[in-house]
């Protein structure tokens, strides 16, 4: 048996999350983690906000109040959202909790002593007007790869390039809108050229991953890896852990992929158990690491984190990053600095979490941009009450009051179930290689296939004319799967948002319920 790590991206504490985000890289997870659970595999689910960086000053700075209590504010609402959708983690933690800072303390100075980090100095763009050095999310202007004007200093959102302030065109303060001028500094930097072979070589013997991601990848690769900044001009944040940086902290997404590992050893501190025992969850070659992102996360987790992994020499690396494309609302995407789209707490002031689950589930961006609409959450939520529901309503009912409460012992139509149970094989193979959609897709086939099965059979018509007959039709196997049986796909459970109580298929003893 394996043992799983996964891990959801750590979302920002600057405001709260919004459907797109839930789509991207949290039920998916969710999804995959239950299903292994019932599975009865070893499988422990860590995340956390992400406290530090400039998204977070920017906030406070809107909204007039200090970064720690913009954090403190964000994690409780975001926290709770993820809580009101069932999102199943084993732990969420904080970027700003002492066992994170000194963690990523500790890997700075292992890298820096392994050689892998080097101070340089550097130029610097700094707004007379703000009085103030720019970290790179400060300063805005024209992306040099896609003449997108809304590029960062870090990031085109529109291209997904990781950007350099200098490689701009036309650079502005994101703060007042001046031009900054340029001003001496020192960094320190990370020497991702060390990494540019081994990475490639990685890459080429990686397996079941999504072709966007790999894509991606060697696009970077091609263009050759160079060291980055990992420090910045900033007063928030991890301090670098050097006299000679006093007022400097480490760049918000060095120490942020760390976060996956310090919410591990948060975990085991917090449950009481062996505080040792989160290395069989990072350092056991046996384990498999599995992170859920999206699209704009790539370059972090699958070539920084990667990188930093390796370097430390006794981590073990990613198994597979299912990175997901964007979900879209009426052809726009999803924002929380814009404002668009709907946030998951507006979404559970008014509905029950289920129904939005679902819908997010089979029209999820697992290989392109996918557009939400309530008029397709509507109908998705139809389908739930009129093929599934309706399912699980009449068979249940039926054999209820026409055999005493009662699965009555007969013979069984191992015709239909046997399809079912071939269905069932492949929906394990979907689920385990996360997809997701069609998985789901071929799940409610078959609950279709059992309102026809029932129509066709009509047993309201044999239980007088043919009892025997009608037996068979609401009888079942009622030998009681096991969490290992490879027939038992509770993928019910793995969509809703409530955790199953004893039986690991919520449906059992229907006839499908092998297979839901």
């Amino acid at each position: 048996m394996s043992r799983y790590m996964v891990t959801s991206a750590l979302p920002y504490a600057n405001g709260p999350k919004h459907l797109g985000h839930l789509a991207g890289a949290y039920l998916p997870a969710d999804i995959y983690v239950r299903y292994m659970r019932m599975r009865g595999q070893d499988i422990l689910f860590c995340s956390g906000t992400d406290e530090h960086g400039v998204p977070i000053t920017i906030a406070a700075e809107k909204m007039g109040i200090s970064p720690l209590e913009v954090v403190d504010r964000f994690h409780s609402a975001i926290s709770d959202d993820f809580k009101g959708f069932g999102i199943s983690f084993d732990n969420f933690s904080r970027t700003t909790c002492p066992e994170h800072v000194e963690f990523a303390q500790s890997v700075f100075l292992e890298l820096l002593e392994k050689g892998h980090i080097a101070p340089r100095d550097m130029k610097q763009l700094y707004c007379s007007d703000c009085k103030r050095y720019l970290p790179d999310r400060y300063i805005n202007g024209t992306c040099p790869k896609c003449g997108s004007e809304d590029a960062r200093g870090d990031q085109c959102e529109n291209c997904g390039t990781w950007t350099e302030p200098f490689e701009l065109i036309d650079p502005r303060c994101g703060i007042c809108g001046a031009t900054p001028e340029t001003r001496d500094t020192r960094h320190w930097f990370l020497l991702l050229d060390h990494f540019q072979e081994w990475l490639e070589a990685w890459l080429e013997v990686q397996s079941g991953w999504k072709t966007n991601v790999l894509k991606y990848c060697r696009s970077w690769l091609n263009d050759g890896l160079r060291e980055r900044a990992i420090t910045r001009d900033l007063s928030w944040g991890v301090p670098v852990p050097l006299d000679e940086a006093k007022g400097k902290v480490l760049y918000v997404w060095f120490e942020a992929v760390l976060g996956y590992i310090s919410s591990t050893r948060e975990y085991f501190r917090k449950t009481g158990k062996d505080q040792e025992e989160w290395k069989k969850y990072w350092q056991d070659p046996d384990t498999k690491l599995i992170q859920f992102i999206g699209k704009d996360n790539i370059v972090f987790h699958c070539i920084i984190e990667p990188s930093l992994l390796h370097g430390l020499e006794k981590y073990i690396l990613p198994w597979n990053v299912p990175a997901n494309e964007y979900l879209n609302i009426s052809g726009r995407k999803f924002s929380t600095s814009r404002g668009t789209g709907i946030s998951m707490g507006e979404y559970l002031d008014h509905f029950d979490p289920d129904p939005m689950r679902y819908a997010l589930a089979v029209n999820a961006p697992e290989t392109r941009d996918s557009d939400f609409s309530w008029l397709e959450y509507q109908s998705r939520n139809n389908e739930l009450a009129d093929v599934l529901g309706n399912f699980i309503n009449r068979t249940l009912r039926f054999t209820a009051s026409k055999f005493d409460n009662m699965i009555p012992v007969a013979d069984l139509d191992m015709t239909l179930l046997n399809k079912a149970s071939e269905t069932a094989k492949e929906i394990a193979a979907l689920m385990e290689s996360f997809k997701f959609k069609k998985a789901i897709g071929l799940a409610m086939e078959l609950a279709r296939e059992g309102n026809r099965y029932f129509d066709t059979a009509q047993p309201w018509k044999s239980l007088k004319a043919d009892p025997d007959r009608c037996a068979v039709t609401v009888a079942s196997d009622c030998t009681q799967p096991q969490p290992d049986d490879p027939e038992v796909l509770p993928l019910c459970s793995a969509l809703s948002s409530r955790q199953p109580q004893s039986s690991p298929c919520l449906l059992y003893p229907l006839q499908f319920c092998r297979v839901f």
